[in-house]
């Protein structure tokens, strides 16, 4: 948190001599170095500090650890604040530069990426890109990461309604539950169908959430929260243009997993 503010706020070792200096924030992108770096520094010390005794365990968690590990880390901060910065202000303003083709391509890359291995690295990726730009104020990119999220368990639960035949039985009933699943944005719903038949199942629905993440953005839907599905549906911009596109990109994700699946009973 310490370190999260230090790079929100782009303080630099050159501010405390001149206190007219303008501040530049490294943004989210300084608060994500600072969380993986808050980890790596206390590691650090666990190793530095390993010779002392168990019987002085208390002294290092209450004071070591937090002191020390905040000083270092802020030291650090510090220092790479204007080189994260300046990579901050390049990248916000490449996505205010964005509009139309090169806009709605951002937005079908980002939602494709969410359904790509549903809830591994590269959805997290994804997520946590539309997350960050959300701090920043870029509304429609977080729009497009969770409809991207929302489309592979619905396409399931649509070829569990309409489409049996496609499914073994002991995968029918789950099926339906991801309309749930999918409309509260938990990717994760669609993994056992994934896991079952993924060179079918997983190129239909990146290719699903990357339409719908494409029509989010060229409609100019905006989503001003980081998760929750339908349940956040008054904070989501031309929310009917946003039921649209997942509609669309749920039914194509599902056509063409009808396509490729053969029936199984």
């Amino acid at each position: 948190m310490s370190v999260g503010a230090i790079a929100k706020a782009g303080t630099t070792f050159t501010s405390f001599s001149n206190p007219d200096e303008v501040l530049v924030s490294s943004g989210f992108l300084g608060a994500l170095i600072a969380g993986f770096l808050g980890g790596l520094v206390i590691l650090f010390l666990r190793k530095v500090f390993s010779f002392m005794p168990k019987s002085l365990e208390g002294i290092r968690t209450i004071l070591i650890y937090p002191v020390a590990g905040i000083l270092l880390i802020g030291i650090i901060m510090l220092l790479i604040n204007p080189f994260v910065a300046a990579i901050n202000t390049g990248l916000n303003n490449f996505l205010f530069s964005l509009s139309g083709v090169n806009k709605v391509i951002l937005g079908a890359i980002l939602a494709g990426m969410m359904s790509v291995d549903l809830g591994g690295p590269v959805n997290k990726a994804a997520y946590t890109f539309g997350t960050g730009m959300l701090a920043e104020g870029h509304y429609e990119i977080m729009a497009a990461v969770m409809i991207g999220g929302m489309v592979a368990p619905l396409a399931i639960a649509l070829i569990a309604t309409f489409f049996p035949k496609k499914l073994p039985k002991k995968e029918r009933q789950a099926g339906l539950l991801n309309y749930v699943m999918g409309l509260s944005f938990i990717s994760e719903g669609a993994i056992p169908f994934a896991s079952s038949d993924p060179i079918r199942v997983l190129p239909a629905c990146v290719v699903g959430s990357g339409v719908a993440g494409a029509l989010s953005m060229a409609f100019n839907c905006t989503l001003m929260a980081p998760h929750g599905g339908i349940f956040v549906l008054p904070l989501i911009g031309n929310w009917g243009w946003y039921a649209i596109s997942l509609a669309a990109g749920s039914v194509v994700a599902a056509a063409i997993m009808v396509l490729l699946k053969k029936n199984v009973w």
